[in-house]
């Protein structure tokens, strides 16, 4: 936050979340805190999977604000201390802790909207996507699958929600890829986004970034050599 000029490098790709990751995801749920990715996900507040919890205690020593307490060897979040920072999520070695991801993916998208606003506010910005290796799924898995469409090339943008909206409209110029998880589900839309996780809605990231002033869903493409 107190650097003078913003710049984000992008790998453009699918979301199954989102509908795609691009711009405003890299930028919203990157450069959020622990607690701010928490809240964009979910209500703010982990909870403890009882089967999975060992007794270690290690969530207990590292919560700083006094919301965790044992009972019969388990761990149990107090919601009412908790303030979400998540550092029991990390510290957790068999991973009983986790978020309840109770937000629907279209509160999703406008808080990952509203989060780059916060970060790229009252300050320049320059944005960078690489539509290249377009997966079907985040970054953040350990697994992911072949792309769903060619490699297109590289988008930059003073706006990012122009960015993203020239890279969606990109993709979907596109063909498909044989064998892809975008094949396998056929395309009835004309939207690979769409077609790709049928349960997401990624237009909503862009009309709520447009409704808050971010930036514009209208671009001209130019083309480099």
């Amino acid at each position: 936050m107190d650097a003078d000029i913003f710049i984000s490098l992008t790998h453009f790709k699918g979301h199954e979340s989102t509908g795609f990751g691009g711009a405003l995801k890299n930028i919203g749920m990157g450069c959020g805190s622990r607690a701010g990715k928490m809240e964009m996900h979910n209500a703010g507040k982990p909870h403890v999977t009882v089967e999975t919890c060992i007794g270690c205690h290690a969530c207990e020593k590292n919560c700083a604000h006094s919301a965790i307490s044992f009972h019969e060897k388990k761990a149990s979040i107090d919601h009412n201390r908790c303030v979400g920072c998540g550092r029991c999520i990390g510290v957790c070695p068999v991973d009983a802790v986790e978020s309840d991801c109770d937000e629907s993916n279209d509160i999703l998208n406008c808080k990952i909207a509203e989060y780059t606003q916060a970060v790229i506010k009252d300050r320049p910005s320059f944005h960078i996507s690489l539509v290249m290796d377009v997966s079907p799924y985040c970054d953040c898995h350990a697994e992911n699958d072949i792309p769903i469409i060619p490699d297109v090339g590289m988008f930059a943008s003073f706006d990012p929600v122009a960015l993203d909206m020239a890279c969606v409209d990109a993709v979907n110029r596109q063909p498909v890829i044989a064998g892809s998880i975008l094949e396998k589900h056929g395309s009835h839309h004309h939207d690979h986004f769409k077609d790709t996780h049928p349960d997401t809605n990624w237009k909503t990231s862009i009309e709520h970034a447009v409704k808050i002033g971010l930036g514009s869903a209208e671009y001209e493409l130019i083309h480099l050599s």
